[in-house]
């Protein structure tokens, strides 16, 4: 396993375009995460919290109070083609990452179509109004499309700049001037190179960039991450490679996130104006629901390291691993057990995420459990409250995660005992030589 597959997923792992990927994806979190404060604030499951806010604030504050939604969720795409292409100029580090950053956010407008349908109060018919940049081509529909356009654009704007198609200023002009100057050709060329890729779709059938990316990539992409088949591949994949020590979070990251961002923001929108939530796959179920006390649900195998376990080692690394694991962090487990190259615990530690999709699946899927709503907490938002806060206030979202906690002990518990054994039985056979060594001192 080492030898096949460490190589493979090391390389994709550092690929510079993947990578790029997955921390400009990163560089929109933070954003979203605020947004979803102030989701959580406009929809607060207490009651009588309604009428309170409308007395203190007027009849429109929840739609005031979702403002700061509208402009973090509503420009993913915008702030995730700057971040791509600001990450993959950093890696090349022969151009300018910010204004890289800023022809890409250029670019991806220019393929958004800019005109939408309206129709009139009153009126049956839609009217085509221009002017504009629609907020669904802006926000998660246009992930993809971002992604694309910004790896092309930064390659382009490098090809020009690399080639030394750059106007050259003397060496007296501040940098901050002559930066921009040495941009000027090409971020032109990179421009005209989208401006022209856009006329030529819209005059084929596809019409618009947006279409063509969502049936050659989006629709592919949401049979790997928005399917039961596709999610247990995931965790699987996932189990395996961190069994070797390989992050397979942030690996498969640049795959899986653009999904999980876009089902998100599709509950969330469902979710602010009362429909019924379309996706059960999406960030939250992943990190909240199958990752309690990170990759691998291993808050539970830490339960059994503090109160079932007989050697000292294990005891102590509980006592250790205990308040990272109830924030959702798994290092200290997994190169502290180990969990990496341990034959012992390779098999729960990879068969209890593939159980717990199956279980939460089912459970969301026949309305047992909440779906996820689309409020974008903190991976490292402790279980039971973060079950409760992502399912929009439904305790039902916190039973759930104590349920896959219970499952999880139990998958663990025997495969624990062995190992749990075996260390024991290494402290004892030290203690004996430690005594004989003093006993032939004395």
């Amino acid at each position: 396993m080492d030898e096949k597959i460490t190589p493979v997923a090391s390389k994709i792992s550092n690929q510079r375009h993947l990578s790029s990927v997955r921390d400009g994806l990163i560089m929109a979190m933070p954003l979203l995460i605020i947004g979803s404060f102030f989701l959580i604030l406009a929809y607060l499951p207490i009651s009588g919290y309604p009428e309170f806010m409308e007395n203190m604030f007027g009849g429109n504050w929840q739609t005031k109070l979702t403002y700061p939604v509208s402009v973090t969720y509503d420009i993913m795409a915008l702030l995730v083609s700057f971040g791509i292409a600001y990450r993959l100029a950093e890696k090349y580090g022969t151009i300018d990452a910010v204004m890289t950053g800023v022809f890409s956010m250029v670019c991806f407008a220019l393929t958004v179509p800019q005109h939408v349908m309206f129709t009139p109060e009153g009126s049956q018919k839609a009217l085509e109004v221009g002017g504009v940049l629609p907020t669904a081509q802006l926000g998660s529909q246009g992930l993809f499309v971002a992604i694309v356009i910004s790896i092309l654009s930064t390659e382009i704007y490098r090809f020009f700049y690399e080639k030394d198609f750059v106007i050259k200023m003397p060496d007296s002009v501040p940098p901050a001037v002559w930066k921009s100057f040495s941009a000027l050709i090409p971020g032109t060329i990179t421009i005209l190179v989208i401006w022209g890729l856009r006329l030529l779709i819209e005059v084929t059938p596809f019409e618009s960039m947006n279409n063509i990316v969502s049936i050659i990539i989006g629709i592919p992409m949401q049979y790997v991450g928005g399917t039961l088949l596709g999610m247990i591949v995931i965790v699987s994949v996932i189990g395996v490679l961190w069994s070797v020590g390989l992050h397979g979070d942030a690996i498969l990251s640049a795959f899986t996130t653009p999904i999980w961002l876009k089902n998100m923001d599709e509950n969330r929108a469902a979710f602010q104006v009362g429909k019924e939530i379309p996706n059960i796959f999406t960030q939250q179920f992943y990190e909240l629901f199958i990752c309690i006390g990170g990759t691998g649900a291993l808050f539970s195998i830490v339960m059994l390291m503090l109160w079932r376990s007989k050697s000292q080692q294990m005891k102590e690394l509980g006592r250790v691993a205990a308040p990272a694991s109830v924030f959702n962090i798994s290092e200290p487990v997994i190169f502290g057990v180990p969990i990496v190259l341990n034959p012992y615990l390779f098999i729960p530690f990879f068969m209890t995420p593939i159980i717990l999709v199956i279980v939460t699946y089912f459970a969301m899927k026949t309305g047992l459990v909440a779906r996820p709503v689309g409020i974008a907490l903190p991976w490292t938002t402790p279980p039971i409250i973060s079950g409760y806060l992502a399912t929009g206030g439904k305790i039902s979202g916190a039973v759930m995660q104590i349920v896959n906690i219970l499952i999880a002990l139990v998958i663990y518990y025997p495969f624990f005992r062995i190992w749990d054994k075996q260390k024991y039985r290494e402290e004892s056979d030290m203690n004996e030589k430690i005594n004989r060594d003093v006993e032939m001192t004395l």
